[in-house]
């Protein structure tokens, strides 16, 4: 597999990616919107998930299709972004038709970045207006790093970040991953040595040796917030049924739990969502989903490593770059 030209989950045709967050906050949303509907899945592992309509996800619920999903920052108070974007496409005439009525359909997930330092002393939730805002920044190219839901976001020893990869298998399809990493555990060594770093593409992550993590998990230095999660997207063009789509998301959990360690703690959200536009046919069903989720889980991985990679200085925990650039 190689990268798309943008090695961005956008490289999946028709999806486009925006990004708001307030710096004051130490806190945003990241919105996927498709440029028409699309089959979405989903699968949570962590033990303190935080989620929107995703039970519409299920393969035997009547809506099969979504018009946006959303990551957000703010724990519980975050989920109120997808309000945000759920106005915005309303006001352009987006959702599921009911009657002479359209209700836009905008699965979230958002994780715990309420101990980072930020000010939340709100008197109104902010984060339908940063959903909003997000929604209307929707493009194909997109920032990474400290942006988005990941400008809060913290793992235990680094600022965390928003990640995004793709890839191109053999066949034309294409897979790409979205992330906000913001996790209890780890995504590197003592050395700055990634351990999504065997999945790495082209260098996008530094280009070091795999990283190593000793088997008693005691992280050197500062530590971060003892409440987390890791939320992310996977793409595909390939046509797929929910049923399909949610296998995917299960499939992709894979590479969570290669990039950082541990994940899936009772104390993380963990969840993955994933999309198909449906724009080429899935040359085998049976067999042909096998490598879709091999290259969602590989994308995810390196999502997730590029995403500390490129976080900025600022935090209340030293970035990869201050850390381990020099």
């Amino acid at each position: 597999m190689k990268p798309g030209p943008r090695n961005l989950i956008t490289d999946v045709a028709g999806l486009r990616v925006g990004n708001a967050d307030d710096t004051a906050l130490m806190s945003g949303a990241t919105v996927l919107i498709g440029d028409a509907p699309f089959v979405a899945g989903v699968h949570v592992m962590g033990g303190a998930p935080g989620t929107r309509e995703t039970d519409l996800l299920a393969p035997d619920k009547t809506v099969q299709e979504v018009d946006a999903l959303v990551l957000s920052g703010g724990s519980a108070f975050g989920l109120d972004a997808a309000s945000g974007v759920a106005d915005g496409l309303r006001a352009a005439g987006r959702g599921f038709p009911v009657g002479d009525q359209r209700v836009p359909i905008v699965p979230a997930a958002i994780l715990f970045d309420l101990l980072n330092g930020g000010d939340k002393t709100w008197d109104s939730n902010p984060y339908a207006q940063i959903g909003r805002r997000a929604l209307e920044a929707a493009q194909p190219s997109f920032a990474l790093g400290s942006t988005g839901a990941g400008l809060g976001a913290t793992t235990m020893d680094l600022r965390g970040g928003l990640g995004s990869a793709s890839c191109v298998l053999s066949n034309g399809i294409t897979v790409g991953a979205l992330v906000a990493v913001n996790a209890i555990g780890r995504v590197c060594d003592d050395a700055g040595r990634f351990f999504a770093a065997p999945w790495e593409l082209a260098a996008e992550a530094g280009g070091r040796a795999p990283g190593y993590l000793a088997p008693d998990w005691e992280p050197s230095g500062a530590a971060g917030p003892r409440e987390a999660t890791t939320i992310a997207i996977v793409a595909t063009d390939a046509a797929l049924t929910q049923a399909q789509a949610t296998r995917l998301a299960i499939a992709a959990h894979d590479g969570m739990a290669r990039a950082i360690q541990p994940s899936h703690t009772p104390l993380d959200g963990d969840l993955v969502f994933a999309a198909a536009t449906g724009a080429r046919p899935l040359p085998d069903p049976a067999w042909g989903a096998v490598p879709l989720g091999h290259a969602a889980a590989c994308c995810l991985a390196r999502a997730i490593a590029r995403g500390v990679h490129a976080a900025s200085a600022g935090g209340i925990l030293p970035s990869w770059q201050e850390r381990f650039a020099s």
